[in-house]
């Protein structure tokens, strides 16, 4: 395909005849702005996925209105193909605008419409477009059954439009903050599907009234010329808070790590309890809560007590057959075992492909992970579901500490859309709740390795011996944690197995997590590498 034309960076845009409302019906205005103009607009955009590949063409898949009265913009999903022959939908809202002050960000294409100048731009940078959409969700209908549908939760009652903002610095959606109250979050990668993040939202808030969410207020979806329903936007609560879970823990472990060396703490001298016993805080030997701090370990304990609960509503369901718990069958292992030796394999290619990027720790650690690849690829197909007794519900899928937000020393969980490599359908599988807690010990591990790479100099130590004292209180902190999330979710009768099970069922996520984890560090910060590599080593022997 065409590059950008010489003619369209011309003093004089191109002009069309026909009137903004029927711009798209043109054929000619379809190829440049596709092929000539958004193949240079879109791979720059923050939100865009396909950086890691080549990109072959555009195509407008589909596209519908978003208006209100005589105020009309245009809700663009685009198919990007490839050139290694697969694709990804991308949501594109656009406007037009004369005035230039309007098109200072975000302008995709000058263009004249029947020769008045203006700027084709992505319509979120409008606040009247930003309006609309607000006013379109407060105005829903129930039942709409429109092509374009808008919702709105009981909550959302007596609210007028203020004023509008983008949140900033998100990546793979787009975020605006409305009345400095609600957050409307557009879906840029789109999938023929609803969102597994308005579904699960809409779920806790409205059915289960689970309060450690941003409450459920709104959303779009459309129908697709297949029929499908596609989510473009959820709109939530805008949740007060101090930053995320993973910000908190990073500087209560500097805090932690600036007191080892003045503790003198011998760390052989102290009794190592088997990985994933519960503890209550008084098992804790004392010298470690002197070292780590009493208050540690109660905000552990609170996260534990808000993850048994999420994982409580998420169980508690028998009506609603895409939410109501399920036991392990054999389409479940095959799912499981193919996607994880695919996953594995990719892996394995990496690793030897970065091998030269690695030294110190990691580099054995690599070789490790090389020489024993047969006995972890052993393990990832060792699941043998006639053995497993709990039951698998959708869960979060994609669990960590900066999916967790801080207020008023309390948690509340964020984005229930999954990871971010899984196909749509893969990821409202039902999984074993213990997937979130495994998710969830992976980032305890990683905060624990990242504070100490962040501060090689402030703590006086050599950072094998900081390295060896994290290992120590990442044992007691899941210890502490899985007291009381198993304490929780037993009492309320959800079944998450026998305690071998349990323990199978937490290495095993463990082991698929930081296999996960490997592929971004290598590719992405290859010193980090030795986080994954380390989770690794620790489950396989």
């Amino acid at each position: 395909m065409a590059k950008t034309d010489s003619k369209l960076t011309a003093k004089e845009p191109l002009n069309f005849n026909e009137t903004w409302e029927a711009l798209l019906e043109n054929e000619r205005f379809i190829k440049v702005f596709l092929s000539d103009v958004l193949e240079d607009y879109i791979v720059k955009q923050r939100w865009y996925g396909g950086k890691a590949s080549k990109l072959k063409y555009v195509e407008l898949s589909e596209y519908f209105r978003l208006q209100q009265h005589d105020e009309v913009y245009y809700g663009l999903i685009l198919e990007v193909n490839f050139e290694e022959a697969f694709y990804q939908h991308y949501f594109l809202p656009i406007a037009f605008v004369s005035d230039e002050n309007f098109a200072k960000e975000d302008r995709i294409l000058p263009v004249s419409i029947k020769n008045q100048k203006g700027f084709i731009i992505d319509a979120t940078n409008l606040e009247a477009f930003r309006r609309v959409v607000f006013e379109r969700i407060l105005t829903a209908l129930p039942k709409d059954r429109t092509r374009v549908q808008y919702h709105k939760s009981e909550q959302l009652r007596d609210v007028t439009y203020e004023s509008s903002r983008f949140m900033g610095m998100e990546q793979s959606n787009t975020s605006i903050i409305y009345n400095d109250k609600y957050v409307l979050k557009f879906f840029r990668r789109i999938y023929a599907d609803k969102n597994p993040d308005y579904e699960m939202s809409r779920f806790l808030s409205e059915k289960k009234e689970f309060p450690n969410i941003p409450a459920y207020l709104g959303s779009i979806n459309i129908i697709d010329s297949d029929g499908m329903n596609i989510t473009i936007a959820l709109m939530q609560e805008l949740v007060p808070n101090e930053g995320d879970a993973w910000e908190f823990m990073l500087n209560k472990l500097h805090e932690v790590f600036l007191k080892l060396k003045g503790k003198n703490l011998d760390i052989s001298q102290i009794d190592k309890s088997p990985m994933f016993d519960r503890l209550e805080i008084k098992d804790v030997p004392p010298r470690i809560i002197d070292w780590a701090g009493l208050d540690l370990f109660l905000k552990i304990q609170k996260l534990a007590l808000r993850t048994a609960e999420m994982h409580i509503a998420l169980g508690s369901e028998f009506g609603e057959t895409a939410f109501a718990p399920a036991y392990y069958n054999g389409d479940h292992e095959v799912w499981l075992k193919n996607r994880l030796l695919y996953m594995f394999q990719n892996r394995l290619n990496t690793i030897e492909n970065n091998l030269h990027k690695l030294d110190g720790l990691a580099l054995e650690l690599a070789n490790e992970f090389l020489e024993r690849k047969n006995e972890i690829r052993k393990r990832l197909v060792n699941f043998d579901w006639t053995k497993l007794k709990g039951q698998r519900i959708r869960v979060h899928g994609d669990y960590h500490l900066g999916q967790i937000l801080v207020h008023d020393s309390d948690f509340y969980m964020l984005d229930f859309e999954g990871e971010p490599e899984s196909t749509i359908r893969d990821r409202k599988v039902k999984q074993p709740p213990l997937k979130d807690v495994a998710g969830l010990f992976r980032s305890f591990h990683y905060a624990i390795y990242s504070t100490i790479f962040n501060h090689p100099e402030d703590y006086g130590l050599d950072q094998n011996d900081l390295f060896e004292a994290g290992e120590l209180l990442y044992r007691f902190i899941i210890g502490v944690f899985m007291e009381v999330y198993t304490h929780k979710v037993r009492e309320a009768n959800l079944n998450i197995g026998y305690e071998q099970e349990r323990i199978f069922l937490l290495e095993y996520s463990l082991l698929e997590k930081a296999v996960y984890e490997l592929g971004y560090e290598l590719n992405s910060r290859p010193r980090w590498a030795v986080i994954p590599l380390k989770g690794i080593s620790n489950i396989i022997n």
